[in-house]
């Protein structure tokens, strides 16, 4: 398999859509290693994480075709990976993945994105493998999403399928939640 490093992955998928299977696991390559870290912030308590990530590429690998390679193939990724562990944690917990979103139907407006420094946000990572346990998954996914996987808002609003003002409402309710858990473990 040609692996030129100068290929967009949506060039990739072309590819993988043309035919070229073992394009795929050039794919796999440059995310695996992305796709396993959000899963471990992600779901934090189930052991077989490999197998959630694993199950992710393959519905990947499935749904190749329907993607559009006119769109980036970064939050379609991570929207599969997304709906993979909300799965496993459902099913581990047996409760249900449907409920009442205030956010989504109130959202508040946010100014807009700020760059915040490196030491901050080295900080904000920090805090976050703290108390990550210790935060819903509703504010734990935009946390992970911009502090670890260096997603902008609207990347996120993509793969969480909400508006980038919600993103940013949980984003900055997410990090409240985190200043208070610090203080109550100071």
């Amino acid at each position: 398999m040609d692996t030129m490093p100068d290929k967009t992955d949506e060039m990739i998928v072309e590819e993988v859509q043309r035919g070229d299977t073992q394009a795929f696991g050039e794919l796999v390559s440059r995310y695996e290693e992305k796709i396993m870290r959000y899963a471990g912030k992600f779901l934090s308590e189930i052991d077989d994480r490999k197998d959630v990530v694993q199950e992710a590429f393959i519905k990947a690998y499935a749904n190749i075709q329907g993607f559009d390679a006119k769109r980036r193939f970064s939050p379609w990724i991570y929207r599969i990976a997304h709906n993979e562990f909300v799965n496993a944690l459902a099913k581990k917990s047996k409760i249900p993945t449907i409920s009442f979103d205030p956010d989504l139907l109130f959202p508040h407006p946010v100014a807009a994105e700020t760059a915040d420094g490196n030491a901050a946000r080295r900080e904000m990572r920090e805090m976050l493998d703290m108390h990550l346990a210790n935060i819903s998954p509703k504010y734990r996914e935009p946390l992970v999403l911009y502090y670890f996987e260096d997603m902008d808002y609207s990347h996120i609003a993509e793969v969480l399928e909400i508006p980038v003002s919600t993103v940013g409402v949980r984003l900055n309710r997410g990090k409240a939640i985190l200043k208070e858990l610090m203080h109550a473990h100071a």
